[in-house]
Order: C-alpha cells, then structure tokens, then sequence
C-alpha cells in the first residue's frame, strides 16, 4: 500500500466462516456479480499499467479512490460508491473478496439478490460517508480511500441481525452457531484494524468499517418482523428500508457538506 493511501484495508483480516450453502454450491447471482465487478475492476486498473502489489495515490484516485478535496470541492459524490470496487494491491483484494464470498453465500438466501446488493451499496456507501465525516473534523483532506471492506463489514452487521430470528426454518443451534461465529469475525477483524495502525506502515480505514457495520445493524432491524410474512411483505418492507436508507444517507452527506 503506498505513503499517504488509506485502504480501508482487510490484508491481514480473519476470515468469516465458510456458510453450509456455499459448500453445497448455492446459486448466488448477486454474490457472483459483485465479486466479479470487483475482480474486472482491478483487472481492468492493470491492464491499465496499474501496479498489482503497490498502486499509487494518483492512481487509486483516478479509478474512483475517495479523496474529501475531490468530493467536497469538486462535488464528485460518485467517489463514495465507485470507492468499494477499487481496492490497493492484489492481498487488498483477495482477501476483500475471500470475505465477501463468504458473507455474500451466507446473506444471499436471507436478502434476495437485489436486497444484497442494496446492503453492499447502502453499507458501503455509509462507511465511505462516515470516514468522509471524521476527515472534514480533523482536516485532513488528502486522504484516499478505497475497497470493499465497508460492505463487507455491512453484510456482517444484517447478518448478525437476520441471524437473529428464530422463526426461520433453521434449526436455533445452527443459527445461533452462525450468528455467534459473524460476530466474532466483525470483532476480530475490527480489532485487528485498530491494532494494525498502530504496528504496521500502512493506514486501515476503520471509520468504514464502523460507518459500513452500524448501517447493516440498522438495516436489519426493520427487516426481521417480515422475514417470515411472506415474500411479497418481505420484499414490500426491503424495499421500504433501503429507500428510507438512501434517504438518510442523502441527508447525511448534505450535512458533511455544511460542516466546512
């Protein structure tokens, strides 16, 4: 990871559990996609001349790396969502993606295709929004950002949620077994980036994986009443959540806005 880079950074992160689903090959169209949008991403930066192990700041910004100059004096807001398909360096990106694949599998059954992607956009986007925030606070407007681990932490944060109900045709020790081991790769992985910074030459973004995983708590919690009433009130009561999400989320960035 280059000087003065801020991947949000998952490199040396615990990896979450392997779902039964994905052993059994669930069909998961949204996770392959976004997966695959991903890999194409970073293919398609070094096929561009790119450097595979040490991208550099220029570089990551002209892919779609956040930058708060960029977004707040340029008003180029698209950054906070193209920022979670770039990622710095191949470790950066394996591991982002290792996670994701494994979350997806898990979260896909429960979601829906179209739901999963929506919780990987709306966490991710909260995540950038938040790190977004705190560097308008402490001035720091070169900071460049970029990666999944935003999302990835979002799914986490619904799962933990959605995991939850024990109306679901699951067994509750199988459940609770799934829930139990999210958990402990949120937290882990959470003090694993606190830790990092401290010990290691490059900068983790940790206010995106907290700003990712609070909003997938709050996602899910409108969520679980529905997960058993039936698809159509399912779908009526997701739908209804990630508007209201994309909402709050406009309002917020207008207040980061205000706070120059």
């Amino acid at each position: 990871m280059p000087p003065g880079s801020d991947g949000d950074g998952m490199g040396a992160f615990a990896q979450p559990p392997e779902p039964a689903a994905a052993r059994r090959r669930f069909h998961a169209p949204a996770t392959y996609a976004l997966v695959g949008i991903n890999c194409l991403v970073f293919l398609g930066m070094v096929v561009q001349g790119v450097s595979p192990t040490s991208p550099s700041t220029a570089q990551l910004i002209h892919f779609g790396a956040t930058n708060p100059f960029l977004i707040l004096a340029v008003s180029q807001w698209w950054r906070v969502l193209t920022a979670t398909f770039v990622h710095v360096g191949i470790i950066h990106i394996a591991t982002n993606m290792w996670c994701l694949w494994n979350l997806g599998m898990l979260g896909e059954p429960l979601l829906g295709p179209l739901g999963l992607v929506a919780v990987y956009v709306l966490t991710g986007v909260a995540g950038n929004l938040l790190s977004l925030t705190l560097s308008v606070l402490t001035r720091d407007f070169a900071l460049v950002g970029a990666g999944a681990s935003g999302s990835v932490f979002g799914i986490a944060g619904i799962l933990i949620v959605l995991l939850s109900n024990k109306r679901l045709p699951i067994p509750w020790g199988e459940l609770h077994r799934l829930r139990r081991s999210v958990i402990q790769f949120a937290a882990l992985n959470l003090v694993i980036g606190l830790a990092a910074n401290y010990t290691w030459f490059v900068r983790i973004d940790n206010s995106a994986h907290v700003g990712g995983f609070l909003c997938g708590l709050a996602l899910g919690v409108p969520l679980v009443p529905r997960m058993t009433s039936g698809r159509t009130r399912y779908l009526r009561r997701q739908k209804l959540t990630f508007a209201g999400a994309a909402f709050c989320l406009v309002l917020f960035a207008y207040w980061i806005l205000n706070l120059r």
